[in-house]
């Protein structure tokens, strides 16, 4: 089966829905939708809004939850439940277009620093509760490593796969430009057959930068032969345009 290839972009939240259509035309078979600004599965209107364009389209869809101020890892109860929330009303929205949906782990705030282990069991917790929400609407939620700021959780392969191992309805996404700004690129490629999702993007590894796949300085070379060796999901390009993005859909599919 030929592999799919999707494109996402955070740098869109806020613009008109019209430039979903130039998707397709690029040559993608999907869109990941960033449940953010325009886009949040919380308001009745976006989603209706989302239907219609997806109608309009031959588009796959994985969905990303929304992260921007939600914290899975916090020990101030009301925003822990509040992120917990938000996040479940994404899976259950997203559900009736997709089987995956991505979402990020939590973060060590001032306090949370100061109780490291306490923040890792609410993150635990949370990921219990969410998976019970995938599993009831048939998705998997795929926990996401994280960008090289120390406060995140999950930005190695032990932390990734110790935090989702034992968690029904909990899998993961294996983002190689993240694990670029860590310098743990190799790190992660032995485990792409386990994983569930794939975000593919270049960085310089010093900031996550979202560039074009050739335009920073990961060696897709070899990352795209054992990609193409032992990844069967879907792979989406993240990109700051859909110009962008061609030129990175032209590099992934060389190695198919």
């Amino acid at each position: 089966m030929r592999q799919k290839i999707y494109f996402s972009s955070s740098s869109k939240v806020w613009d008109s829905i019209e430039w979903v259509y130039g998707i397709g035309e690029a040559g993608f078979d999907g869109w990941e939708i960033v449940a953010d600004g325009n886009y949040r599965l919380d308001d009745p209107v976006n989603v209706r809004r989302i239907d219609d364009a997806i109608s309009r389209t031959d588009l796959g869809i994985t969905v990303h939850a929304p992260y921007g101020d939600l914290n899975l890892a916090t020990l101030n109860y009301p925003i822990w439940r509040e992120s917990i929330r938000q996040i479940c009303t994404c899976i259950e929205k997203a559900s009736s277009w997709t089987d995956i949906v991505t979402i990020h782990p939590g973060y060590l705030s001032p306090v949370g620093k100061m109780m490291p282990g306490k923040a890792w069991e609410q993150q635990k917790m949370a990921l219990k509760e969410i998976g019970a929400c995938a599993l009831e609407h048939s998705v998997t939620a795929c926990l996401e490593n994280m960008i090289s700021i120390k406060e995140f959780l999950c930005r190695v392969p032990s932390e990734l796969l110790g935090m989702t191992g034992d968690i029904e309805g909990v899998g993961i996404t294996i983002d190689l430009g993240h694990a670029h700004t860590m310098g743990k690129v190799a790190e992660f490629l032995p485990y792409l057959s386990r994983a569930n999702h794939l975000h593919i993007h270049d960085n310089h590894g010093e900031s996550d930068e979202h560039l074009a796949l050739g335009a920073g300085t990961i060696d897709w070379e070899v990352v795209g032969r054992q990609i193409a060796r032992d990844y069967r999901g879907i792979a989406v390009v993240e990109g700051r345009s859909l110009e962008e993005g061609k030129e990175s859909l032209q590099l992934v599919k060389g190695w198919f």
